[in-house]
């Protein structure tokens, strides 16, 4: 009888398990960061826009295109892995289109950005929009980069004067995510209408709120129900026609007996 060796395929298996907790861990730090710079660009232009803003933002896009960097090799050299088996290469799809919607989000945040900071300029703080908005984000953009203290951690603030030079900076780093997305349709070919998503982490239960709202329908349905009923059946108004029908022949009867008596 021929021994069989398992020992490689628990190497492999194990090997892949590591790369897929790898690339999920990856994306979802991917996702906090774009998340802290949406919510960092939404104060561009407003009454909390400054310069340690801008470098914020900075920062926490450097951050962004560093994870993004690591994210597009560590998935596309397993997706183009032609062994890598069936389940673990549906997982890699799933962290793939996450990762490829996250990376449109960055692009569109930075455009965003970038447009807004050509229209609010911080030479001239009169063109900022009072928002009414109090507080800066020092602590949303610290958490999202791992800094205890982003105030310490952070270079030296941005001039006003080299406003044009990071506006520059900026554009180039678009247009290198620009890149980086058309880079990750040529390398790996996966179709997002066709990646299904499963498990506890892709489900979307039907929360709290939402229970006690269809609660609140059903009753409110089961109130109504009856007041949609008629309020007279129909054998009800076949009666009451019959006594009127009665009631008009005995009066045209005694009309006809009063005439001509």
């Amino acid at each position: 009888m021929p021994l069989v060796n398992n020992k490689v395929g628990d190497d492999c298996t194990a090997s892949g398990d590591k790369a897929l907790a790898d690339g999920r861990a990856l994306v979802d730090s991917l996702i906090k960061v774009v998340a802290c710079y949406r919510h960092l660009a939404s104060c561009v232009g407003g009454c909390t826009d400054s310069l340690q803003l801008r470098d914020e933002l900075r920062q926490t896009r450097e951050k962004a295109q560093k994870l993004a960097g690591d994210i597009c090799h560590h998935l596309t050299s397993h997706l183009r892995d032609k062994s890598l088996p069936e389940e673990q290469r549906k997982e890699m799809e799933l962290l793939w289109v996450a990762f490829s919607s996250c990376l449109e989000l960055l692009h569109v945040d930075m455009c965003k950005v970038l447009n807004m900071s050509g229209i609010f300029s911080l030479a001239d703080s009169a063109t900022l929009v009072h928002t009414g908005q109090e507080g800066g984000c020092s602590e949303v953009a610290a958490r999202a980069l791992s800094l205890p203290d982003l105030n310490e951690a952070q270079a030296k603030t941005l001039p006003a004067s080299l406003e044009s030079q990071e506006r520059s900076t900026m554009e180039l780093e678009v247009n290198q995510i620009d890149r980086m997305i058309d880079d990750m349709e040529m390398k790996v070919n996966v179709l997002r209408w066709m990646v299904e998503p499963h498990g506890p982490q892709y489900a979307d239960p039907l929360s709290s709120t939402d229970s006690a709202s269809m609660a609140l329908i059903s009753v409110d349905e089961e109130q109504q129900a009856p007041r949609s009923q008629p309020l007279c059946p129909r054998s009800h108004i076949f009666v009451l026609l019959l006594l009127f029908g009665v009631f008009l022949v005995a009066a045209t009867l005694s009309v006809c007996v009063f005439l001509f008596s």
